[in-house]
């Protein structure tokens, strides 16, 4: 019998996500709550009367432009594995029917597929050496045959990417991320694993007595004057606090610890903010911001432990610490991204990236001009988690 994809209600998505062991937190039905400038819509796969994969669909009209872009960020939420049935062949088609019988001109979508990833070891070893500007250039610790015969799929049956600029970013999720492996670890394993300026750092903030706490939504107004502070530091558009109240409350209607907001204090002063989401047992560093002022204390180092051994403690199998920038050039700006990462002893990983597929040729190739004169892309940069920018307070998107 061939799949069918039709639209489900939010409690059967969010039933789907409840069952999986991690689904990214941009296909459950909170983030339509979250992005709230765009229409959205929950579908489901179905296999006979089997619901077998999800995806929540965010859409956008264009101006002058009477169809819709249909984006699925870091989904849709699929059997990917090339041992399981149906396949890619099988399970993009009726998706890309349906919706574009609704009324879309493009598909872009990005599943978190991994391809290949990097421990710290080695890419401290390949930086070091000055023989690698990229990460492509350093031969991985592990390629991952689902990430690559996906690609390979998506290529055959008409699927495109758009170029990369060149530091990792030419999609809007990030291609790179940056992850520390939790399972059958214990906290002592992984501060173990941290290099020796982040344990130092750890133990300095503790000694000074920079204590973190977790807040409540009333501390976003507490966390939000640091970010806009961080925001002028590293050059990125600040989004204002009714968008992280927003998020807050769509998250936690959906799970009451789908969202948790941490504060650093030093004498009694938020010096530094992050927030943490969860799904299944997968943990992600959101947001992040910091003071101008007592980055000596070390401030940042203490919140970022405070939520990796939160992570431990809930069971989580991964804290992902988000998007890096694939260059490995000291002296490239964006090096800072992956400088402080590196440090937690963790491994870098490629997903296979965001695709698109013009359903309507002339439309899709009107739209990816207008993108290329940076009439969105700019104002997708700005929102790519632009705290990812930070050395020492990278974000999320």
């Amino acid at each position: 019998m061939p799949l069918t994809v039709k639209p489900i209600s939010v409690a059967e998505h969010l039933a789907f996500i409840q069952q999986q062991p991690r689904a990214s937190f941009l296909q459950t039905p909170s983030w339509a709550g979250v992005k709230a400038e765009w229409g959205n819509l929950s579908l489901g796969w179905f296999d006979g009367d089997e619901l077998i994969g999800v995806g929540l669909v965010l859409t956008r009209q264009v101006p002058k432009m009477k169809n819709f872009l249909a984006y699925l960020p870091e989904g849709p939420v699929l059997p990917w594995s090339i041992n399981s049935a149906p396949t890619t062949a099988q399970l993009l088609p009726p998706m890309l029917a349906y919706l574009k019988s609704a009324g879309a001109f493009m598909v872009k979508m990005g599943p978190t597929v991994a391809v290949r990833s990097w421990s710290a070891a080695t890419l401290k070893d390949a930086i070091a050496a000055g023989t690698a500007s990229r990460l492509r250039d350093v031969a991985p610790d592990e390629t991952y045959d689902d990430g690559l015969q996906l690609i390979e799929q998506l290529r055959a049956s008409g699927w495109t990417q758009q170029p990369d600029t060149g530091a990792g970013f030419g999609d809007v999720q990030p291609r790179y991320v940056f992850q520390i492996p939790l399972a059958d670890r214990s906290v002592d394993d992984v501060f173990a694993g941290f290099n020796q300026l982040w344990r130092r750092n750890v133990r300095k903030a503790e000694k000074l007595g920079v204590t973190v706490e977790r807040a409540d939504r009333d501390g976003l107004a507490e966390f939000h004057p640091i970010y806009v502070e961080t925001a002028a530091r590293d050059g990125f558009v600040p989004r204002g606090l009714p968008y992280f109240q927003r998020m807050w409350d769509a998250m936690s209607a959906e799970d009451p610890d789908r969202i948790r907001l941490y504060l650093a204090r030093h004498d009694g002063a938020v010096l530094a903010g992050t927030t943490m989401v969860t799904v299944g047992d997968h943990a992600w560093y959101s947001y992040g911001a910091s003071a101008d002022i007592g980055r000596e204390v070390r401030p940042s180092n203490a919140i970022q432990w405070q939520m990796i051994k939160d992570a431990i403690a809930d069971g989580d199998s991964v804290y992902d610490l988000r998007g890096i920038s694939d260059t490995l050039d000291e002296s490239d700006p964006l090096f800072g991204l992956i400088r402080f990462k590196l440090g937690t002893g963790g491994r870098a990983v490629e997903y296979v990236g965001e695709w698109d597929y013009a359903l309507r040729p002339t439309l899709a190739k009107a739209f990816n001009v207008y993108m290329r004169r940076g009439a969105i892309k700019q104002s997708v940069k700005a929102r790519i988690g632009r705290s990812d920018k930070a050395p020492t307070d990278a974000g999320s998107k």
